[in-house]
Formats: structure tokens, C-alpha cells, sequence
């Protein structure tokens, strides 16, 4: 049994407060959703909203029409006559998704019609799109509250364009349903209407998203929208990954074309393209939820799997970890030493466990990189030696100039200092860095991920931590904390460059 995901990222994902994408961007992520996520449609644009808009899915038409993909792009447009149809066939789209109202109220109220006269103005739109080659799509917008309220229009609305509309898009446009009524609901449709084709569109008002996606699919539904990490209007749309993890495993003889493995990859463009952040416990693809923090789980994995769950990291192309803190036990100390390859005798990890937990105590953060800093404390050991040093930096921030650093450094017994601008007070200061290392014949990692954290409600003297996340040979995080910003990212910039000497 063949589902289909039509991924409306580009489109209802768009609709978030905040977000807007670049011509650029939207080519890359319909690339990225095409080509490599291998998601079946993609719906990427309003017609008339502006020319940006009108620039990226002429740049999107014309990459997919190389390749064959030109009927899987999707392009919502209105009953407005003759406008939404020439401009989607200006941008070289081919598929038009008509929004119509699934809801008699929506018709009295807001179009102020007649049923009779939005059914003639919706069939006028479709000939015309005929005669430009265009397929059209009917969304029900409101059809929840449509088939709630009012299902005599929706059967009226559907008896009269059923041999005119390629598929019938039933959209639960305020997120009002539930599983059981999804279930029925849906149902109810392709039980009248057997010969008809019927996508489902859920919202996050309930946080029935993807439950009630699933619950369509379950009913007979063959087509379901998604978007990248839930974005959407209010609460959010279904999200693609956590839609595509509970069909594959919940639901028997489903096939995707999904990628699985590239889910988390197309999670994090999105996230910095739209500068949404991924919540950390965001099924599947949020930082934490492959990561264990109970020193007894653990334990269990350690000796049997005993924790594990089919939602294995590998599927997504990520890894298991354990959390450091107050709950952390000797085995989650054992396993973040193993992936850094240190082993301990039993009362040296007694010791750096008692650690963890104080530290975990007073709110501490900890990550796998900080365990040879807490080893070398604790131990006395040398086996991260601070061979790099800061003598002294400087920094300037002057308006309407761009920001200076000059930076001092000592690297083992040699010193060497740099002046460099930047666009930003830390970019000067890395800028300063790679000169000194360029001298010295060295590249430093990359940077992947800046975090920047203030306690709510802290004040203007709150202790700030910096998280940096960096790509060497593998990824690795380092942490530091300061009342000042750009210092807090130094002393983790400084962190960085002695586990990097180190080779840990």
C-alpha cells in the first residue's frame, strides 16, 4: 500500500510568524525534499504574492522540469478568474492547488455567496487552467468544520467537480479534530466517494498532527501533507519526520519513498534557513531524543539493548548518547569515555561520577567533551594539557565600524598576535585566530552550531553560556560561561583549540 507525502514546507511552512525563505533557499530545500528525502510532491509557493515568490518557482519549475519532477511541484492559488492560473503559468508550474471553502459558513459569511455561485466561479478557474495545460487540485479549506457543520455542501461541492479535479485536498485548516473523528471522517469520504482521490491536511492545534495523519491512513487516505519540522501557521503543520517514523513502523504494508536517513539533514537546513530552532526534545530530530540521562538506562543498554525502541538514531543517520548531570551513574561515565576513547579504573570513575553529579547539581551543564577537563582536575592527570593559551585580546565596537580584535596567543612556548575586523565582535576575534594559524600552517574546525543561553529573567549581569558545536574529524561540543557574551565564547573557542591539540 503506497502513501504519498506532498511536503508543504515551502508553502504552509512559510506561514509561520517570522519565517520567509529566499528564492535561493526554497531551490535548495525542493531540491534537497526531491531528490534526496524522496518525498513524493512538493508544494511550494502562494500565486500573486510577490515577484520573490514569482523569481523561486520559476527557478524551481525549471530545475524540476531538467529532471523530470515538473509534475511534482505544487503551487497554491485562488478563485480569482484568470490571475492565480497566469501566474503560476508564467513561473512554468504545471500543478495548481485551488483553495476553495470546504465550509458553508466560510462561503455565507466570509464570500458573502451562494453555495451555487463559489461551485461556478471555482468551475471557471479550472477551465481556464485546463486550457493552459494546468492539473488542478481542490483544497477543502475548513473542511473539518465543513463536514461537521455543513456536509451537505461538501457532498454538493464534490458531486459537482469530481470528473473536473484531480485530487480533493481535505484540510482540517484549524486543527479541530481528533483521532477517532479523523478516522471517521475520513472514512466517511473515500466510503461515498470510492473512484475519488483524497489528500488529508492536518494542523497542530491539539497536538493531534500527526496522529490524526495517521488515523487518515488507517481510514483509506493514500496522500498526506507534511511539513519540515511542524512549521506552520499557529501551532504547526505535521511534521515530516515524525509522520513518516510513526506510518512506517504503526502501520502494516505502508510504503514511503522517504529516505529515512536524511531526515535529520533536511531537519537542520530547514531549522537554519527559517531560524526556527528545533526543539531539543523534538521526536527524531531534536538534539536530546536519542540521549539517555538515567544512569539505569544506561546500565540496561549496556548489557542488553535494554532500552532501545525501533526508533533506533541509526535509521535518521544519528547516534545514541548519554546525558552528564545529577542523574548521570558510573555507566553513562563509562560510556562517554568510550567515545572518547579513555578507559578508567573503577575508583577513578567513582570519582569523576561524584563529580558529574555535583556539578549536575548546581545546574551545570555538561558535555562528553568537558569529561578530560574534569579528569585532569579530579586526577591530576595531564591528559588535556593547556598548551594554548590567551596572553591577552582586545576588542572593539565602535558604531557605523566594523568590530577589531586583536588577539594575543601563546601556543606552547611561542607567542604570536594578530589584529583582524569582523561583522560581529567574535567574528573579528576568530578572524584574528585563523591568521595566527595560518601562520603556523594549521585549520581550525568548523563551526556547526553557536548557541547563546541567559537564564529567563535573568538581568543585564546574568551569567552567559555559550555552546559551540564544531566538525573536525567527527562533531564535538564545547562550553564555557561568562557574564560577558563574546567572552563566554572565547573561553569555549580556547576549550576547542586544546582539545584539538590534544587530539581527543
Amino acid at each position: 500500500m503506497k502513501i504519498e507525502i506532498m511536503d508543504t514546507t515551502l508553502r504552509d511552512g512559510e506561514q509561520t510568524p517570522g519565517v520567509a525563505f529566499t528564492d535561493v533557499e526554497k531551490l535548495n530545500v525542493a531540491k534537497m525534499l526531491l531528490d534526496e528525502v524522496k518525498v513524493n510532491r512538493i508544494e511550494v509557493a502562494s500565486a500573486r504574492v510577490s515577484s520573490g515568490e514569482l523569481d523561486s518557482v520559476k527557478m524551481i519549475a525549471s530545475w524540476c522540469k531538467g529532471r523530470g519532477y515538473l509534475d511534482r511541484v505544487e503551487v497554491l492559488g485562488f478563485v480569482d478568474g484568470n490571475k492565480s492560473v497566469d501566474w503560476i503559468a508564467e513561473a512554468g508550474a504545471k500543478v495548481l492547488n485551488l483553495l476553495c471553502k470546504g465550509s458553508l459558513r466560510h462561503v455565507e459569511h466570509q464570500l458573502k455567496k451562494k453555495p451555487e455561485e463559489h461551485i461556478y466561479d471555482v468551475e471557471k478557474v479550472i477551465k481556464y487552467a485546463a486550457g493552459k495545460g494546468i492539473k488542478v487540485n481542490l483544497y477543502l479549506e475548513a473542511w473539518s468544520n465543513g463536514i461537521l457543520d455543513s456536509p451537505e455542501y461538501v457532498y454538493m461541492l464534490i458531486d459537482a467537480l469530481k470528473n473536473e479535479v484531480g485530487t480533493f485536498m481535505l484540510a482540517d485548516t484549524l486543527g479541530i479534530l481528533n483521532p477517532e473523528q479523523s478516522y471517521g471522517l475520513c472514512g466517511q469520504m473515500i466510503k461515498k466517494y470510492p473512484g475519488v482521490r483524497f489528500d488529508f491536511h492536518a494542523h497542530n492545534d491539539y497536538a493531534f498532527s500527526v496522529a490524526n495523519t495517521y488515523m487518515a491512513v488507517k481510514a483509506g487516505i493514500r496522500a498526506v501533507h507534511t511539513t519540515v519540522n511542524g512549521l506552520g501557521e499557529r501551532a504547526g503543520n505535521a511534521p515530516l519526520s515524525s509522520v513518516v517514523g510513526a506510518l512506517n513502523d504503526h502501520c502494516q504494508d505502508v510504503e514511503l519513498s522517504v529516505d529515512e536517513t536524511k531526515l535529520n539533514k533536511i531537519s537542520s537546513i530547514v531549522e537554519a534557513f527559517s531560524g526556527m530552532r528545533i526543539p531539543y526534545n523534538m521526536p527524531i530530530t531534536g538534539e536530546n531524543v536519542f540521549t539517555q540521562t538515567c544512569g539505569v538506562h544506561a546500565d540496561g543498554d549496556s548489557k542488553a539493548g535494554l532500552y532501545h525502541n525501533r526508533l533506533a538514531p541509526e535509521r535518521f543517520g544519528r547516534l545514541r548518547k548519554y546525558a552528564l548531570g545529577k542523574t548521570s551513574g558510573k555507566a553513562s561515565i563509562v560510556k562517554n569515555l568510550q567515545e572518547l576513547g579513555i578507559e578508567l579504573d573503577k575508583e577513578s570513575i567513582a570519582k569523576i561520577t561524584q563529580r558529574v553529579v555535583e556539578l549536575g547539581d548546581k545546574k551545570d551543564s555538561i558535555t562528553t567533551e568537558d569529561l578530560p577537563f574534569i579528569i585532569s582536575d579530579i586526577l591530576g592527570s595531564k591528559l588535556i594539557s593547556e598548551n594554548i593559551k590567551i596572553k591577552n585580546y582586545y576588542i572593539c565596537h565602535a558604531k557605523d565600524l566594523n568590530p577589531v580584535a586583536t588577539l594575543c596567543l601563546q601556543i606552547n612556548d611561542n607567542i604570536y598576535e594578530e589584529t583582524a575586523t569582523g561583522d560581529g565582535q567574535y567574528d573579528a576575534f576568530v578572524k584574528a585566530l585563523e591568521k595566527i594559524y595560518s601562520k603556523i600552517g594549521k585549520t581550525l574546525p568548523e563551526l556547526v552550531d553557536y548557541i547563546v543561553t541567559i537564564p529567563p529573567g535573568g538581568k543585564t549581569s546574568a551569567l552567559v553560556e555559550t555552546v559551540i558545536t564544531w566538525r573536525a574529524q567527527k562533531e564535538f561540543k564545547t562550553r564555557a560561561v561568562d557574564s560577558d557574551q563574546t567572552a563566554s565564547a572565547i573561553k569555549a573557542t580556547v576549550k576547542m583549540l586544546n582539545i584539538m591539540e590534544n587530539g581527543k
